[in-house]
């Protein structure tokens, strides 16, 4: 064991994953999928209930699951398995607004235009062009807990992604359409929609994918008590 060089490999594929918003056409090969799955399958989970089922499209899948979210809202369609944040405030708000104003500045969009930000806001439904797509779901009687477990394997599936050379997105907005989502995959009615991830090849022309986010220094996360 090396922890030190352990920890720097870690350092380096956290900085370099980030949220891809323009993927290529090109799909990725099934072994590689298979071994983003395999080694996102070790994420640690209460009582080892591992709650979550994964579906990865590919090929004409994905085109049909990006025309299905794309598809006018019905009148009656159920909201979302688990609510969206009540409110953004303080810091959560100015993170969140820095986010998506350096979004709309690397691809152009004037501070204002409802239309240009609707249309972007549409790429998500769209899976930014990505030819796979993985829908994370959990059994809705393990309620927060699973979807907290759900989220520490979206978090690993990722970074099992980039070591693989291949981008992702975590995507809620996927998550907006839970009954077509149960419809496409059969799924039963125990199951709960989690989130999305689209993944690929980046395309790295896309403007979008020309900006980072960042991250809080330590003090403003962490409280040290002894």
């Amino acid at each position: 064991m090396n922890p030190e060089q352990d920890a720097v490999e870690l350092s380096r594929l956290l900085q370099q994953r980030y949220s891809c918003r323009g993927f290529l056409a090109e799909p990725v090969p099934k072994a590689t999928l298979e071994r983003i799955a395999t080694l996102a399958q070790r994420t640690a989970s209460w009582c080892n209930a591992q709650p979550w089922r994964v579906h990865i499209t590919s090929g004409e899948a994905t085109q049909r699951f990006r025309e299905l979210m794309l598809a006018p809202v019905l009148d009656g369609e159920p909201a979302a398995d688990f609510p969206w944040p009540r409110e953004y405030q303080g810091v959560y708000q100015e993170r969140r607004r820095g986010c998506g104003l350096a979004l709309y500045d690397s691809v152009g969009i004037a501070r204002g235009d409802r239309d240009a930000s609707a249309r972007q806001s549409r790429e998500n439904l769209r899976l930014f062009g990505a030819p796979h797509v993985a829908m994370i779901t959990t059994d809705e009687a393990l309620g927060v807990y699973g979807a907290v477990d759900c989220g520490a394997y979206v978090a690993n599936f990722m970074l099992a992604a980039t070591a693989m050379g291949v981008a992702t997105i975590a995507q809620a907005a996927l998550a907006s359409r839970p009954q077509r989502v149960r419809d496409f995959f059969a799924l039963g009615p125990d199951r709960r929609v989690v989130c999305g991830i689209s993944l690929g090849f980046e395309d790295s022309a896309h403007p979008a994918n020309g900006f980072r986010t960042r991250r809080a220094d330590l003090p403003a996360t962490v409280d040290w008590v002894d």
